[in-house]
């Protein structure tokens, strides 16, 4: 659900091509890393107030894969907005439609591709299996 409000401001600071908008995209991906749903508003949001309306059952996953993936978004949605302070617009629109694809493959799947690049790099051994005990299933 949060996925769904992340493509809906997408699609609005590409369509603007305005900094301060990839610079909201990208806070509420800072705040989102730094504490989860409680902090964002868009979290809180799509936690409290759409997920519980529109899906009844949700496929939890444990924290630190989509921690990670959030942690993805903030380095595209910050990639966006430095490229488009550069006055690199079109670059920002483009790393931003990259974003757009991965929210709508959790928006409409539950494809979390940062879940899976989380637990690619845990079976490689990147990130250690004491990050993530229940990882191993993601």
């Amino acid at each position: 659900s949060t996925a769904g409000l992340v493509i809906v401001l997408a699609v609005a600071a590409i369509a603007v091509n305005q900094w301060w908008l990839y610079a909201v995209l990208a806070a509420g991906f800072a705040l989102r890393v730094a504490g989860g749903p409680r902090y964002s508003p868009f979290g809180r949001l799509a936690v409290h107030v759409i997920a519980p309306k529109v899906w009844r059952k949700d496929k939890t996953v444990p924290g630190p894969p989509k921690r990670f993936a959030q942690t993805v978004g903030l380095v595209f949605s910050g990639s966006a907005l430095i490229l488009s302070l550069a006055g690199l617009g079109l670059a920002a629109q483009i790393v931003t439609a990259a974003l757009v694809a991965a929210a709508f493959l959790e928006f409409a799947f539950g494809f979390c591709l940062g879940c899976v690049v989380f637990g690619y790099l845990q079976r490689a051994g990147v990130i250690p299996d004491d990050v993530c005990e229940a990882c191993n299933r993601v």
